[in-house]
């Protein structure tokens, strides 16, 4: 399933990095930069959020709560935000629910060997719970720019 801009949000219900059940639900009313990377503390997914990290002052000003979401489980999240002080929510999508509602568990290549993974995505959604942008082409040093572009 592939989701476009003015489509509705897919409500999901996961555990975060606490083992606390987060449902996109919870944050109607807000805008969420919900962004779907493929692992935790790896040099693209590390680049990404502490791009975000690090401009995540600006992005609660421009009224965004932001979330992250992979396959990695609720203890490498917790090492992940310890690691990296991530200030934000990361969903533990062991079973790929999450991201198969969102489209983006799909067929990657490397090295000419074909796998399932994550496809880095980020979804903007507005108070209303409808997705008001898809960033594909994701920069993941200059993500924040993207998201407020």
């Amino acid at each position: 399933m592939e989701l476009h801009v003015g489509d509705i949000a897919p409500d999901f219900e996961a555990l975060n990095q606490d083992g606390e059940t987060v449902k996109l639900s919870d944050y109607k009313g807000k805008k969420v930069v919900l962004y779907f990377y493929p692992k935790d503390s790896t040099p693209g997914c590390t680049a990404q959020a502490c791009n975000l990290r690090d401009n995540y002052t600006e992005l609660q000003q421009a009224g965004y709560e932001v979330i992250g979401v992979s396959p990695d489980g609720v203890k490498s999240h917790q090492k992940f935000i310890e690691k990296q002080e991530l200030p934000f929510t990361l969903i533990a999508d062991e079973d790929k629910t999450v991201n198969q509602e969102y489209g983006v568990w799909q067929e990657k290549s490397m090295y000419g060997r074909k796998y399932m993974g994550t496809v880095r995505t980020t979804f903007v959604i507005d108070e209303g719970g409808k997705v008001a942008d898809i960033i594909k082409k994701v920069k993941t040093k200059d993500h924040t720019a993207q998201i407020l572009a």
